[in-house]
């Protein structure tokens, strides 16, 4: 057995029997996974080109990041060119925002409750953690040996973006989703918007639900439900202040996605997307 094998299976062994404490992917490794997982994400994934739309969204993910705890992220704001409701946060500061999400928005603390959720994701570090309880339950021992290196960044992103093809990094625990949340809702008043929009956004979701399942299937798929989690972060909100609810640019925004050419389905896109 060699050294490396050796330590590995001492690490696995021992962070699995006091319990799940420590990340064994450090914040740069992890940034080095998400710089190969966006490569992949752009070669599947239709961006919106609109510097108009793109840039608003880049703004308000600006104005967000400077409230969020943790690591000082590379955070990057991308507009995925769906017409479906999702967003995703990938390892390290990518995060994507589905243009039909944007457009189902009823006002711009609906949209900011969404980045401020995938944000949240990034900040407490749930794709590392969710990574370090792939390796110790799945016996993944040739990724632990890659990302133990610091001197094999690259291996560790290569594989990182092969288990992100299979949808690991996609879909968080309950737990993680009800932090995103909290901390999301923290971020939104830090930042000055009103806190209720992610509710809102929920109950839009809960809405196209009835009214087109096939709008929210991805979503719901890497997502719970938000029948649960609307009483949860209403609790949460208890207490917070109001906040912003709206402005001119995001309706500006919502105006100009009416102008440009119907957004693609991911049903029909020849690139297809995670989900």
């Amino acid at each position: 057995m060699s050294k490396r094998l050796a330590l590995s299976m001492a690490l696995v062994w021992s962070t699995a029997a006091v319990g799940l404490t420590v990340s064994l992917v450090s914040v740069e490794q992890e940034i080095e996974i998400g710089k190969e997982a966006q490569a992949y994400v752009r070669e599947q994934v239709p961006e919106l080109g609109d510097g108009e739309v793109s840039g608003y969204v880049q703004d308000i993910g600006r104005k967000l990041v400077a409230h969020a705890p943790g690591p000082e992220y590379p955070y990057s704001f991308s507009v995925a060119n769906y017409k479906e409701l999702n967003a995703f946060a990938l390892p390290g500061g990518p995060v994507w925002i589905h243009r039909g999400a944007i457009r189902a928005a009823g006002n711009e603390s609906q949209m900011v409750g969404v980045l401020a959720h995938e944000i949240a994701h990034i900040a407490q570090r749930h794709t590392a953690d969710r990574l370090t309880k792939s390796i110790i339950t799945g016996g993944l021992l040739e990724l632990l040996s890659s990302v133990l290196g610091e001197d094999r960044k690259s291996e560790a992103a290569r594989l990182g973006a092969g288990l992100f093809a299979q949808g690991l990094f996609l879909k968080f625990s309950r737990d993680d989703e009800r932090e995103a949340d909290r901390v999301g809702l923290e971020m939104m008043d830090a930042a000055g918007w009103d806190p209720r929009g992610m509710v809102e956004f929920m109950q839009v979701l809960r809405a196209q639900q009835g009214r087109d399942p096939s709008a929210v299937e991805v979503f719901l798929s890497t997502h719970p439900s938000p029948e649960g989690r609307v009483d949860e972060v209403r609790a949460m909100i208890d207490g917070r202040s109001d906040g912003r609810r709206d402005s001119r640019r995001f309706q500006q925004v919502h105006e100009r996605l009416d102008r440009l050419p119907p957004a693609e389905s991911m049903r029909t896109s020849d690139g297809g997307g995670p989900e």
